[in-house]
């Protein structure tokens, strides 16, 4: 008989986009004649630059002719995409790596899940919150989470509370821990850490022997001078962090699936008798064993990506969506609502009118004035009371939503317009 990995059986109701498409799609069937707009999930609207387009028609047109052709390619990413990325994502930033220490997957969110084979279960782990879900769901499914609370705490993981309050700063922990999630700018809340609050993390890191696992996925929205686009920008983060990126939000490559991980040959764990064992080799050997490597036709639209044409096609496209956010924090203080976020971030963190819950402040937005969020209890406990939005969205829908709030207001939200 086979026996089923009983730490899937402890995940928490559904995954909660999941659960947000449940509800739309209700809301749809009983209501068919209502134009929904869709700023909830952050998945992109503008199409992929051409430039990615006609380098992938290039690489099509190879795979037609024998003489071009290619088969199985590197597990770790082809040599003309991690050339490029060392020049233009790191060594234009003073940063130097080596061509082993980059490796091509297909997206962010794979590898941030993978990398958790890496480290045995009793490793403790921190992570701020609100979170991005695939952190915790991540170490739930091999056993690292421990048990649930009612709160909806895990035992074994140590939350950083991320609020107003706080300015959404994570508190260091007062404990060790071994790993560490952090993501910035920062998804869902929008927010970032300025040069030498994240140095306070590298330097946490390294007094304590803890290892950071670094998301990166939204880098390219960063606009202000004191934000770091790369950990590696610290000093001593080669020797404790792992930077994962993705190609997603950057490029559009949300449906193509190309992203890239740094494991720097300085970091290492210890084994139990004390030895130190670096993890670039692991990583290699788990990639080698249970991946065939990105395709070549996405690889080489993504090489695209640093070129001239490419480059200045990738920065209209953020700026399109900067733009939206920027009508976005506008119109939701204009209706005086309290939104972080959407400055270095393709996110809104808006803030739930007195006592209603992210949940019912979903529904209000949802049923009220027909725009679809992602509540934000459902990336932790500290996300109660929030609701994350998208810049992601056309222009022509972002306008619409922001007059719709505008002409329709708060005034009457609460449990009882629900």
């Amino acid at each position: 008989m086979a026996f089923v990995n009983e730490h899937f059986l402890q995940l928490q109701g559904s995954y909660l986009f999941s659960e947000v498409a449940r509800k739309v799609k209700a809301f749809e069937a009983a209501h068919p004649q209502v134009r929904l707009i869709r700023l909830g999930i952050g998945d992109v609207t503008r199409p992929l630059p051409q430039a990615c387009i006609e380098a992938m028609c290039r690489a099509v047109r190879e795979l037609a002719d024998a003489r071009t052709f290619h088969g199985y390619g590197p597990e770790q990413g082809y040599d003309f995409l991690i050339k490029a990325i060392l020049k233009h994502d790191f060594e234009e930033r003073g940063i130097t790596l080596s061509p082993s220490e980059i490796f091509i997957s297909d997206g962010a969110k794979s590898d941030l899940g993978n990398l958790t084979e890496l480290f045995r279960q009793d490793n403790l782990v921190a992570i701020t919150d609100p979170v991005y879900p695939v952190y915790v769901d991540s170490n739930v499914m091999c056993g690292r989470a421990g048990v649930a609370g009612a709160d909806g705490l895990w035992s074994k993981v140590t939350y950083l509370p991320c609020t107003g309050e706080n300015g959404f700063v994570p508190e260091l922990p007062d404990h060790r821990v071994d790993l560490v999630y952090l993501c910035y700018p920062n998804n869902p809340t929008g927010t970032t850490l300025t040069r030498e609050q994240l140095k306070k993390w590298v330097d946490y890191a390294l007094d304590n022997d803890a290892l950071i696992l670094f998301d990166a996925a939204y880098e390219a929205f960063i606009s202000e001078p004191d934000v770091p686009h790369s950990i590696y920008e610290i000093p001593g983060a080669e020797q404790v962090a792992i930077e994962v990126r993705s190609f997603s939000k950057t490029a559009g490559f949300t449906g193509v699936r190309c992203g890239y991980t740094v494991v720097p040959e300085k970091v290492t764990a210890r084994t139990e008798d004390g030895r130190r064992v670096a993890l670039n080799p692991l990583w290699n050997r788990r990639q080698c064993t249970k991946s065939n490597g990105t395709s070549y036709i996405t690889q080489r639209g993504a090489e695209a990506i640093y070129t001239p044409e490419g480059r200045r096609q990738v920065e209209e496209t953020i700026a399109y969506y900067k733009e939206n956010a920027r009508i976005m924090r506008e119109g939701f203080r204009e209706a005086g609502l309290t939104v972080y976020g959407g400055v270095n971030s393709p996110y809104l963190w808006l803030k739930a009118p007195e006592g209603m819950t992210s949940w019912e402040f979903f529904d209000h937005l949802l049923h009220e004035m027909n725009v679809v969020g992602t509540p934000g209890s459902g990336f932790g406990p500290s996300g109660e009371g929030y609701l994350r939005l998208t810049a992601f969205g056309q222009r022509e829908d972002c306008l619409e939503a922001m007059e719709r709030i505008r002409r329709k207001g708060f005034s009457s939200a609460g449990k009882s317009s629900l």
